[in-house]
């Protein structure tokens, strides 16, 4: 079965079916990225999740989100003795939650992790609150970077934001209609 013909077997299942809009944009590359960077404008700190866990925290932390370039990395600074970094060293796949509003800008990210030491990249991404990781500054010897290469992932948010969003809803509600002002689909890299 094709994508597009999946989907549309699945929209006839769900609370979808009432609702009059198209509400699914698949993104792919420059697109993608682009959503990627507005969700964490809104928010830069996702959850950062590893395939393994070796220091009681079940493979999830916060982590701030510093940058994402055009060849679809996503760059994180990270302290070289932590347990991130040995479970990244054990395997690479990670996934990356974020939330870019309370009601709106969700993403779900999954990529390929790789941890480097290099002082142009550091210096790039470096700011003065990080010196509350790493003590001595951007030439501390614990600072790596982390570099996830975007895989590919799924977004959920509203079209015209989050008043437009509740209007509709609260109208919908009042006509017994759904008037839903969301939007979702995959993300390729």
């Amino acid at each position: 079965m094709h994508q597009t013909d999946l989907y549309q077997e699945i929209r006839m299942d769900s609370i979808n079916r009432e609702q009059p809009e198209n509400n699914r944009a698949d993104l792919t590359g420059a697109d993608a990225l682009e959503r990627v960077r507005q969700t964490i404008k809104k928010n830069q700190t996702c959850f950062f999740c590893t395939g393994v866990s070796t220091g009681g925290s079940h493979a999830n932390r916060p982590m701030g989100a510093l940058e994402v370039d055009d060849a679809g990395v996503m760059w994180f600074m990270s302290a070289a003795d932590s347990h991130k970094n040995a479970e990244i060293q054990r395997n690479p796949l990670v996934w990356l939650f974020f939330q870019g509003s309370e009601h709106s800008g969700f993403a779900s990210l999954q990529g390929q992790a790789t941890i480097g030491r290099d002082s142009a990249k550091i210096e790039e991404l470096w700011s003065p609150l990080m010196k509350t990781w790493f003590t001595q500054g951007k030439d501390d010897p614990r600072i790596t970077t982390i570099a996830v290469k975007l895989v590919s992932g799924y977004y959920w948010d509203n079209k015209h934001g989050d008043l437009v969003a509740g209007a509709k809803m609260a109208i919908g509600a009042a006509i017994g209609k759904t008037l839903d002002d969301s939007i979702e689909g995959t993300l390729q890299f």
